[in-house]
């Protein structure tokens, strides 16, 4: 809030510890495990004029603390002391790289309900000390005990990197405004060259949903880049979402790009499924609806598809507060695959096939739950594994790792991206905790 005049900033102030009393007051909200699998629960709307806010105190990891994992796995942290680290990337070498970053800096918000949710977002987003880095540090673990002994800055003066991708001897960082190219050769500690900038992406000066998740096509042909909505069902106008709620196909050699599909409010964490060999994303849906809706969700993405955003959720059920309505979209409408329960803000997604961590862990999805903070009962702050058969979800999700929130719902840590090491040891990326996870069988 620092461009708030002092007034305006007492009254939205204000506004925020009454929104934030009355949740914590309130009752619980009705049980959200409806909203979970492919065909969820869809209850009637609700429509606020402030939603609630219910914020976790972040309070960070003690020194003999560390997330609960199930039964047969075992969690050490292979790294601590970063700066809001927001997700990872596995070299072919097995360094592992964490991109740390800060939210941009937006226009300043006019209405008063934007500045609140501007704010709430804002500290649910950036809460968990330290002064964010915008870099990514390496990770290398040489004696093999799960704990990386050399931490070193690889990459800096980045602008809100979020996405990573190594192509042959090119490394590829999606910014929040562009995609960068950058020399790299096996074993680099680090990058020093200024890098190439392959393809503009929307940024600023309103930069809603800034994170910019990256994956390269098996042939490494191409990269898909995610690049969320502007706000959350247009308030920002519908000229502020162009090419945005998305996700782009960039042909590598050139930088040229296209809208591979729409409809899709803030999808993060793509990858390729390994059976079908199909994109697939989580996606944060839209908000002030109610305590269980809109689901989170994950899902295959089809060339040229249509997901809803913003004038229909889950297929074809019409959000009514997006004027004008586009019945000819809602029609075109695909549901997605697997509805992971409301407010739960999945980040990162990671596909499992090797049998590392147990055989029950194999064939199967793990996600990275930040978790909601508009609910008056928390949702998400965990990991979960959904079993897959045949390309696609298969069964309920399983929690995997959690124990982030305490018993008082402080907020030890929030887990954002997920990826595996190059021995299969699932990595969680805390950025409230300031710390990378690494999940071993027991």
């Amino acid at each position: 809030m620092n461009n708030l005049s002092p007034n305006l900033k007492v009254r939205a102030c204000s506004i925020l510890l009454a929104s934030t009393i009355l949740a914590a007051c309130s009752d619980n909200d009705p049980d959200p495990s409806g909203g979970i699998g492919p065909t969820p629960d869809l209850p009637e709307q609700s429509q606020y004029l402030f939603p609630p806010m219910h914020l976790a105190k972040v309070v960070g990891w003690k020194s003999n603390e560390t997330p609960s994992v199930a039964s047969g796995l075992k969690i050490q942290a292979l790294a601590q002391g970063l700066q809001h680290p927001r997700s990872l990337y596995t070299l072919p070498n097995g360094d592992i790289l964490v991109v740390e970053s800060e939210a941009p800096a937006e226009a300043p918000a006019k209405r008063p309900k934007d500045i609140i949710m501007g704010f709430v977002e804002a500290f649910a987003t950036n809460s968990g000390g330290g002064k964010p880095a915008n870099r990514i540090t390496l990770l290398r673990d040489t004696d093999g005990d799960g704990k990386a002994d050399i931490k070193q800055t690889f990459l800096e003066h980045l602008n809100s990197p979020f996405g990573v991708a190594l192509v042959g001897k090119e490394l590829y960082v999606a910014n929040t405004d562009a995609i960068m190219r950058y020399p790299y050769k096996d074993g680099d500690t680090k990058i020093s060259d200024p890098g190439t900038r392959l393809t503009e992406l929307p940024g600023g000066p309103i930069d809603h949903h800034w994170t910019k998740s990256l994956v390269a096509s098996e042939d490494g042909l191409r990269l898909y880049v995610g690049v969320g909505s502007n706000s959350n069902i247009t308030e920002n106008g519908i000229e502020a979402e162009k090419g945005r709620a998305a996700i782009w196909e960039v042909d590598r050699a050139s930088g040229r790009a296209r809208v591979f599909a729409d409809g899709l409010r803030n999808p993060n964490g793509l990858t390729f499924e390994p059976t079908t060999k199909a994109l697939w994303t989580v996606v944060n849906e839209r908000d002030e609806l109610g305590p269980n809706l809109v689901p989170d969700y994950m899902t295959s993405v089809k060339e040229g598809g249509f997901y809803g955003w913003p004038y229909s959720y889950y297929g074809k059920n019409v959000d009514p507060r997006v004027m004008p309505q586009r019945p000819d979209l809602v029609e075109k409408a695909i549901a997605p695959d697997y509805a992971l329960g409301s407010h739960v803000a999945p980040l990162g997604l990671v596909f499992n096939q090797g049998q590392s961590l147990t055989a029950a862990y194999s064939g199967g999805a793990f996600i990275g739950e930040h978790g909601s903070w508009n609910r008056h009962s928390f949702n998400g702050y965990k990991v979960v594994f959904v079993p897959f058969e045949a390309g696609k979800p298969n069964g309920k999700p399983v929690d995997i790792v959690t124990g982030f929130l305490s018993d008082r719902n402080e907020a030890r840590g929030r887990p954002v991206g997920l990826a595996l090491d190059k021995g299969g040891a699932l990595l969680i990326a805390d950025d409230a905790g300031n710390t990378v996870w690494r999940v071993t069988s027991g």
